[in-house]
């Protein structure tokens, strides 16, 4: 017998259809928290941003592609918090993330930063996934918590070292003697150290060791130092604001380099060349950069510019911090962080654009990471060293300007 259909039936009917999408609803999973700490405003505004704009990528692209699997699709919800530049404040956020549950943070741009932070974030057991902020005693320090994909300053000094002896041997090692000028915070320190205990080992002699406050206003007389020793070099490394006041004097004062050499150069971004020509053109850093054979990287890039952002290396750490975190997430099946931080530690991750080597963490650190040696050419960012990885010819010395 068939059932008739009558308008009561009908409305009974619709009204199950309404109410199930809501039971599923109440059913969906708890989105999991993820706290980003950047300093957004303040000196450190730039390169912060840059970080916490790869951040929330990431976290657009992980939920679009389903969220956490293993969580029933949960969803990725940040926690962004502005750490102004000031150590207290990023520590105090961490506190304030802790009493939202966050399953796990991101940040810090500056490494003074993230020493503070990672610091607090331990008492609270949280995994900690650094971006940028690169001094080895972030992860140094043996907090079981903390975990960095991305190359400490060990690495990327070794490695700085190993592609300017290779480009100065290139010329016929025009390149003698050098003066570090750096921002006297712990970056810039300990970058600055690691150089100097280096440079004579590939027949560079280091004539001063020049460190100076973030904010610096003006360069002119450590530049006017400069010119009288008349250097071959000067290495640089400094956050955005001094970096390309400090080149910017080099030019005006007409100081005769071989080359001008960064590592992890603050201010090394695509705006720098492409607003100031005169001043970046040759400009090399040894920095973190993308692997521009693999086809995802440079879509990624025209993603974010075709968006209107900028571009540059601080989103790579940001997008990379956030993934990798949530890969942990994902194989643990769980925020419990007695079970993320032994799947991070673990971790091969492996679905990145970047050019690393196997991931495998030793004590927090990826034993996998490198950089590149870039160089600003024609308003533009290049890959000049390792060769397999090169999509331009260095120029080293740097052209004299016609």
């Amino acid at each position: 017998m068939t059932a008739r259909i009558t308008r009561r039936t009908a409305l009974a009917a619709g009204a199950a259809a309404l109410a199930a999408p809501a039971v599923l609803r109440a059913a969906a999973p708890a989105p999991v928290k993820i706290g980003m700490i950047h300093p957004v405003t303040g000196p450190l505004a730039f390169g912060g941003t840059q970080c916490r704009l790869g951040g929330l990528t990431a976290v657009v692209d992980i939920n679009a592609a389903g969220g956490i699997a293993s969580l029933g699709g949960a969803k990725l919800e940040a926690m962004p918090g502005d750490a102004q530049g000031k150590a207290e404040i990023a520590s105090s956020l961490v506190d304030q993330m802790a009493e939202a549950k966050v399953a796990g943070i991101t940040g810090c741009y500056a490494s003074n930063l993230a020493l503070a932070a990672t610091q607090t974030a331990a008492r609270y057991n949280i995994p900690f996934s650094i971006d940028s902020g690169i001094a080895d005693k972030i992860t140094a320090r043996g907090l079981p918590n903390v975990f960095r994909f991305f190359p400490n300053n060990t690495t990327m000094t070794s490695e700085a070292i190993a592609c300017l002896d290779a480009l100065n041997k290139g010329a016929g090692s025009p390149a003698r003697t050098a003066v570090l000028v750096h921002e006297s915070s712990e970056f810039g320190t300990s970058t600055a150290k690691l150089l100097g205990e280096k440079l004579g080992g590939i027949g560079v002699k280091v004539l001063d060791d020049i460190g100076h406050p973030t904010p610096m206003r003006d360069f002119t007389n450590i530049v006017l130092r400069v010119k009288e020793m008349a250097p071959d070099l000067v290495l640089i490394t400094n956050y955005p604001n001094e970096y390309q006041l400090l080149l910017r004097t080099l030019y005006q004062q007409k100081v005769n380099l071989v080359a001008a050499y960064s590592v992890s150069g603050g201010g090394f971004n695509l705006p720098f060349a492409r607003n100031q020509p005169q001043v970046s053109e040759f400009m090399i850093d040894y920095n973190h950069w993308y692997n521009p054979h693999d086809p995802r990287a440079p879509d990624f890039r025209r993603r974010i510019e075709g968006a209107g952002h900028v571009f540059g290396w601080e989103v790579l750490f940001g997008y990379f911090a956030v993934r990798v975190l949530a890969d942990a997430i994902e194989r643990a099946a769980s925020t419990d962080p007695s079970k993320v931080i032994p799947a991070f530690a673990a971790s091969t991750y492996a679905d990145d654009w970047l050019p690393y080597g196997p991931t495998k963490f030793v004590g927090g650190q990826n034993q996998g990471a490198r950089g590149l040696g870039l160089q600003i050419q024609k308003g533009d960012i290049q890959v000049i060293w390792p060769g397999k990885y090169a999509d331009a010819k260095p120029a080293f010395p740097r052209p004299k300007a016609s």
